[in-house]
């Protein structure tokens, strides 16, 4: 009787709970090495699946892939559905290697977020627009961002950039205000600010935020 191949399973998925296995790609001789490396993450939630326990949210985000160049970081955007193509409740983290998209991170728990809601139509050119700013260091605040995010919602999407610090006033407004500019945000627009520390306590990400009308 001939042996039968058995076809391994594929590999599970890393996720936020095994950051230390992810390798920091090598940059070939003649890419463009960006000042940070970054890693791409994934999340969809269905309603009321995700647990607010911190284990089965690490579990949750999905590592996509890494890139340490401009080069690796087109190869990854020009083939993962832009935020205009994805269900909702589908989360996409850009976020500086060793990071975790959480707010219980090392780098993340004394820090903050600023978020502006956006309409459909604009979304996906506006979350093009942040990643470029990011990995552009266009905000000039020293090692202060950790990281992006766009959560794709029924009736909006809403971007968001992550600072270490939500106690320094000058980073945050500084944050803020090239936010605006990166994002042609016309006059009279709301963004929020809120602390990682008060959506540990109130586990929410978009309740209760502190409100800038530009």
């Amino acid at each position: 009787m001939a042996d039968i191949e058995v076809t391994p399973p594929p590999p599970e998925p890393l996720t936020a709970k095994s950051i230390d296995k992810i390798a920091v790609p090598d940059v070939p001789e003649g890419e463009h090495r960006l000042q940070y490396s970054y890693s791409l993450w994934f999340m969809q939630r269905g309603r009321g699946s995700v647990s607010s326990a911190t284990s089965d949210y690490e579990d949750q985000i999905k590592h996509v892939g890494a890139f340490s160049s401009v080069e690796q970081f087109w190869s990854y955007y020009c083939h993962i559905a832009h935020p205009s193509d994805l269900p909702p409740h589908c989360d996409i983290h850009v976020f500086k290697m060793g990071i975790k998209p959480m707010w219980e991170d090392t780098a993340n728990k004394d820090g903050g977020k600023w978020i502006v809601r956006l309409r459909k139509e604009i979304s996906s050119r506006s979350w093009e627009n942040l990643l470029l700013a990011m990995l552009g260091e266009q905000f000039i605040v020293g090692n202060e961002i950790c990281g992006a995010v766009i959560s794709v919602r029924p009736t909006e999407d809403i971007v968001s950039i992550w600072n270490r610090t939500a106690s320094n006033d000058s980073i945050v407004g500084k944050i803020r205000d090239t936010l605006q500019r990166i994002l042609q945000l016309p006059s009279q627009t709301i963004m929020e600010y809120k602390a990682h520390d008060q959506s540990l306590k109130d586990k929410s990400s978009f309740r209760n935020t502190a409100l800038y009308v530009r």
